[in-house]
C-alpha cells in the first residue's frame, strides 16, 4: 500500500500502553494494520516497567514499519502519579521514534476528540464508535487505551495529510497555518 501513510498512534500510559497502526490513504480513507495494549506490572520496579513499554513499542515498530508516530501529549491531571507515569512512557515513545528514524509528533487529548468526533469534549465511548466506523471493525476497539491510540493516528494524518513523503505541501491552508502557530510556540 505504497499511496498510504502509515502512522503508529501510541496512547501513553505506565500499566497500559496502547498501540495502533493504522494506514491511511490521501482521500483520507483509514485500514486498520495492528492495534493492542503493552502492558507493564504495577508491582515491578519502574525501570522495569519502563523496559517493559520499550519493548512492546520496540516490537510493534520492528513488525509493522509506521512511516511516522504519533503520542498523545501529556496534560496535566490532578494525580501527579498518573501524570508522571505517562509522561515516562510518553518520553520512551519518542525517544524510539527518534532512535528509529521517524517523525512524531504530539496531539492532546481534546484534538485528537474533536479530529475524529468533531467534538473537542467527545466521550470516550463517542471516540471508539467512530473509529470503529472509521476503521470499518465489526466491533468497538477495546481496552479505551487501544481505541485512543488508533484515535491518534487517525488524528495525525487527517491533520498532517495522507502523504507518506508528508511536508507541508500535503497540507491545506488551514493545516499550514496550525503547523506554523505550533512551530512559533517552541522558539
Amino acid at each position: 500500500m505504497a499511496s498510504a501513510l502509515r502512522v503508529l498512534g501510541i496512547d501513553p500510559g505506565l500499566t497500559r500502553c496502547g498501540v495502533g497502526v493504522v494506514d491511511v490513504r490521501a482521500d483520507r480513507s483509514a485500514s486498520l494494520v495492528h492495534v493492542g495494549v503493552v502492558r507493564s506490572s504495577p508491582d515491578a520496579p519502574i525501570e522495569q516497567r519502563l523496559a517493559a513499554i520499550a519493548a512492546g513499542i520496540r516490537a510493534v515498530l520492528a513488525e509493522h514499519g509506521p512511516d511516522v508516530v504519533a503520542v498523545e501529549r501529556v496534560f496535566a491531571q490532578q494525580n501527579r502519579s498518573t501524570v508522571m507515569g505517562t509522561a515516562q512512557a510518553s518520553g520512551i515513545a519518542l525517544l524510539l521514534a527518534a532512535e528509529h528514524g521517524l517523525p512524531a509528533a504530539t496531539h492532546t487529548p481534546s484534538e485528537v476528540k474533536a479530529a475524529i468526533t468533531g467534538y473537542g469534549n467527545a466521550e470516550k465511548l463517542q471516540v471508539q464508535t467512530m473509529v470503529a466506523r472509521v476503521l470499518r471493525l465489526d466491533a468497538l476497539p477495546q481496552p479505551a487505551d487501544a481505541a485512543d491510540a488508533l484515535a491518534l493516528a487517525l488524528c495525525h494524518a487527517w491533520r498532517r495529510g495522507a502523504s507518506p513523503a508528508g511536508g507541508d505541501a500535503a497540507l491545506t491552508p488551514a493545516q499550514r497555518a496550525w503547523a506554523a502557530a505550533e512551530k512559533a510556540t517552541r522558539r
